[in-house]
């Protein structure tokens, strides 16, 4: 790759943005933590991840899996079985966009002050 090619998630047309987004999209993140935890089958996967429909899981998964971050193990029992796990490369993804969701987490007071403290900053004075 030559400098010239080398990814730069900040250049307009840079292919990283799109894996960028897929990682860090509101589904994505949370597919990508629950499976960190263990491999799921779709409905558990559902249920483990609160408020994602059955057709934003789908497209997420696809998505994650073309990537290569989301291996899906489609069993030919009866019942079908798929299982979806993480790849090595989906282990490391996942890792790192949950770090910034538990930061999230530990930090979320400081940004409710942080938003107060703008809104009143911004609030017109009423005559009195």
């Amino acid at each position: 790759m030559t400098v010239s090619n080398t990814p730069n998630v900040n250049r307009t047309m840079c292919p990283s943005r799109l894996v960028l987004e897929h990682v860090t999209s509101r589904w994505g993140v949370l597919v990508l933590a629950a499976l960190l935890e263990r491999s799921y089958r779709f409905s558990e996967l559902r249920r483990e991840v609160g408020g994602v429909s059955e057709k934003m899981l789908a497209q997420t998964l696809q998505t994650l899996e073309r990537d290569g971050f989301v291996h899906r193990d489609a069993k030919a029992v009866i019942p079908p079985r798929v299982d979806y796990s993480l790849t090595e490369l989906g282990r490391e993804a996942a890792e790192q966009v949950w770090g910034l969701a538990r930061w999230t987490e530990r930090r979320l007071e400081e940004v409710f002050q942080a938003r107060e403290a703008y809104d009143e900053a911004r609030t017109p004075l009423t005559a009195e």
